[in-house]
């Protein structure tokens, strides 16, 4: 079976996705549209896609789109994926799922009814500590999983001022502004990707933002935002916790490694920095980074990336590392660039096989949810000086 795919949003990120969703033998087409007409044609004449739409409303009325992927704004993601559901249409998101918890239920409750297919494309999911930590969890190697780190520390310095000019226009600063909190799925799914729990609390706190440059300003910020720093700790169903950090002004090279775990169980525990992770018993110690280093995929001076940030390239140019299994990967991605860790590649191919097998993809809506409310539900918390608050949960997906 094929399918044919309509991207929506032709920036930075969605033009790595365009070549791998136009080069798997389970796509049949590729379209593309965005709100500035001239990005959507140059991105279809560079990779060579099926053609373009003037809007997203023409693309969900067309009977030659069966599948859309969002890549937009963070913030648009939610009424975007609603009324992809809605006409019809199977849906790949960019991260976050959504920014409200009523947004969310709704996304939920329309692939419940709907039986379509939705994933959310959480790259820490394929992260290459999670993929090993998801593995040796399920060995039970280490014991009783009690508790665990997630972090996402990227300096608003490397790259984001000049992505967030690139898609904000001239109100960029207005937006630049997200809450980290807001944007938790790279530090949460990296943690719930590998242990099979979910989290029910959280206390929050965030540190307000000193630069004084406008961003991260709350009478600039369309979010009433002014933190550019936060920590979160959660209780997970089943007993036991772990701290996510989510951190926009940080001393700490993003470009090595922008997102990084450790689990610790009665056994034995795991720990993974910038330029190393090691595997610890009550035996010793053992350096596992050769297995967790993704191998150069792209150079960073590549001509497809001409329109990223220097400081934000080493993104899109890692391979997979050893612990990835690319056995059931189609032949085509062999050749193709890759990304964040080596995570590019799986997500195309977990969304398309979804897709045409009618069947439940990794990062389906419920587990999205569960990987996106635990933030949303901590920005709230920060904003109550650290309130211990609940978080909801939807429940498992029902069984296709």
């Amino acid at each position: 079976m094929t399918f044919s795919l309509g991207i929506v949003g032709a920036g930075q990120f969605s033009a790595r996705f365009a070549k791998l969703f136009a080069a798997h033998p389970g796509v049949a087409g590729v379209h593309v549209t965005d709100v500035l007409p001239e990005r959507a044609e140059r991105l279809a004449a560079t990779e060579g896609l099926t053609g373009t739409f003037p809007s997203y409303e023409a693309m969900l009325d067309s009977p030659a789109v069966d599948a859309v992927a969002i890549f937009t704004q963070r913030w648009t993601h939610a009424p975007l994926v609603l009324d992809g559901l809605r006409a019809g249409k199977h849906v790949f998101s960019a991260v976050p799922m959504a920014i409200t918890v009523e947004e969310i239920a709704a996304i939920v409750e329309a692939v419940r009814t709907t039986g379509l297919t939705y994933m959310m494309g959480e790259t820490s999911h394929y992260h290459p500590a999670t993929v090993h930590a998801r593995q040796r969890i399920a060995e039970g190697a280490f014991g009783r999983l009690f508790y665990a780190e997630g972090d996402y520390v990227h300096d608003m310095d490397l790259g984001f001022y000049d992505a967030y000019r690139y898609s904000g226009g001239a109100d960029w600063k207005a937006t630049a502004s997200y809450p980290p909190l807001l944007y938790p799925t790279h530090s949460v799914g990296g943690v719930l990707g590998a242990w099979p729990t979910r989290a029910v609390s959280v206390s929050a706190i965030g540190v307000r933002d000193e630069r004084g440059d406008g961003v991260f300003d709350r009478s600039v910020s369309r979010f009433d935002n002014d933190v550019s720093n936060a920590t979160a700790l959660f209780e997970v169903a089943g007993g036991g916790s772990f701290r996510t950090n989510e951190f926009r002004r940080v001393g700490y090279p993003a470009h090595i490694r922008e997102s990084r775990f450790r689990f610790f169980g009665t056994e034995a525990s795991m720990e993974q920095l910038a330029t190393v992770a090691l595997w610890q018993d009550k035996k010793g110690v053992r350096d596992i980074s050769e297995l967790l280093e993704p191998r150069k995929r792209t150079a960073p001076d590549d001509p497809s990336l001409q329109d990223v940030a220097p400081e934000l390239r080493a993104a899109f140019t890692s391979g997979c590392a050893p612990v990835h299994d690319r056995s059931r990967l189609p032949r085509a991605y062999d050749t193709l660039p890759n990304g964040h860790e080596g995570s590019h590649h799986f997500l195309a191919d977990d969304f398309v096989t979804a897709v045409n097998s009618r069947t439940l993809p990794p990062v389906n809506a419920w587990v999205a949810a569960r990987y996106t409310l635990p933030g949303i539900v901590a920005h709230e918390s920060a904003r109550q000086g650290g309130a211990r608050l609940e978080i909801p949960d939807f429940g498992d997906p029902p069984a296709r």
